[in-house]
Parts: structure tokens; sequence; C-alpha cells
């Protein structure tokens, strides 16, 4: 008796897997929904002696890509409604601040306490197959994106060393990168050598690319974070490169 439990979110999820009695299998850990990690996490499991149940719960479409890569390997997937894990957590007195580690261990520990109650995932065929056929590109998309952060990363440390500190890069709940985007908007370092260290810094805020009201909020910045990107700016001493993204 092998409970999986396993807290998905955006792009990736954590997972913990437990055996009765509170024993620890595997602690959790990070597995991001690209084909390297997924397979990497099969092959986890196919080492396990026991059966296998896995838990998860139901989060949008966040938990497409790790249920449908489960399922097409064929473990036993049991897809929860979060309001029955929230009587769960309530009737075991889990309180406190949630973490991604404390809720993949709280959904494993709800696997093994209702491991002959919980219902195997299932759902009308071409549903299912057109949902493996979405879960498979999602899984390749976030691979291209993955890596393509990890090539401009690599040129970035090159090329503007130190750069990357200053920003949060991808913001989960808008959706923006702003790495991508100052680099896309300063490809050289003539557009930034030729303007005044201030006047780069509004032009960097109030460019024309960010006029909208949302983008716009999540590019202001406060006199510290100004400060400390303009002496970046002042540090950089490899010039005239250009930047391919």
């Amino acid at each position: 008796m092998i409970s999986v439990g396993i807290d998905v979110s955006k792009g990736k999820s954590t997972v913990c897997i437990l055996k009765p009695y509170g024993e620890i299998v595997c602690s959790p850990f990070e597995v991001l929904h690209v084909e390297k990690e997924l397979e990497g996490l099969d092959d986890l499991l196919r080492k396990l002696d026991g059966e296998i149940r896995v838990v998860m719960e139901a989060t949008g479409i966040y938990h497409l890509p790790m249920m449908t890569f489960l399922e097409e390997n064929g473990y036993f997937v049991s897809v929860v409604n979060p309001f029955a894990m929230k009587e769960f957590a309530k009737d075991n007195n889990i309180r406190g601040a949630k973490t991604d580690k404390l809720n993949s261990t709280m959904i494993a520990n709800y696997g093994i306490e209702k491991w002959f109650k919980l219902q195997r995932h299932s759902g009308d065929e071409e549903v299912y197959a057109e949902l493996k056929l979405l879960g498979r590109r999602y899984r390749y998309s976030m691979e291209i994106h993955v890596k393509a952060l990890q090539e401009l990363i690599h040129i970035l440390d090159y090329t503007m060393p130190g750069i990357k500190k200053l920003f949060n890069s991808w913001d989960e709940g808008s959706g923006k990168d702003k790495l991508s985007d100052f680099v896309e908007r300063f490809w050289h370092f003539d557009i930034i050598l030729e303007q005044d260290l201030e006047d780069f810094v509004e032009t960097y805020i109030t460019c024309g690319i960010y006029k909208d009201v949302e983008k716009y909020k999540i590019y202001l910045i406060t006199d510290r974070e100004k400060s400390k990107l303009i002496s970046a700016i002042e540090d950089v001493t490899v010039r005239g490169k250009v930047i391919e993204v």
C-alpha cells in the first residue's frame, strides 16, 4: 500500500510518497511538467514494491498534464474534490500556513486513510483522448519554454552579468516574464548607453510596450530597485553585444 500525494500548481507539482502508519518513502520533492522529469517520476514509482495509488486535487486544468501522463503509464489516479480535501484537513486538525510540501503530505495521508474508498478517475474516451493530446503538447511547450529561458540566462551571464538578479522571472499571477520582456526591449547595449541613466530607467517603466494597465503595474519599481538597476548598468563592462532571443 503506497500512497502518492501530488500537490499540483502551474507548470510543476510537489510529490510526497507514504506508506501506512506515516512511513515516509520519499519526502516531498518538485517535478516540473516536462517529459524528462515526468519520466523520472515514473522510473521512481516503478522501483517501489507494492500497490501504488496516486491522489491529487482537481485544480481546473493544471492537474491535467500530470494526470494524463500517469494514466497513460497505467497508474491508478484518483482526482479528489478540493472541498473533500479541505474537510479532511479540518477533521484532522491540520492548520497553519499552507505550503506545497505540507499539502502533498496531507494528500498522501488522505490516500492512506481513504485507500479503499478512492475512486479511479475515468472520463469519456473521446474527451480523454483529447486531454491526453493536450497534456502532451503542454508538456512539450513547457520543455521548450524552460530550455529557451535557460539559454537566455546563459547569454545574459556573458553579456549582462548580474542583470538577471534584478528580475523575478516568470510571474504566475500575471503570466508575464519581466526578464524576457526587458531583453526584448533593450536587446543591444547601445539602446541603453545612448540614454542618461535616469532617462533609461524611466523609459523602461513607461515605454509604449507597457501601456497595458495590468502589465504596467507589474513594471512599477521602487526608488531602491531603481538604484539597483542603475548600479547594475553602470557596472556593465561588456558592451556592443547583440542578444539574440
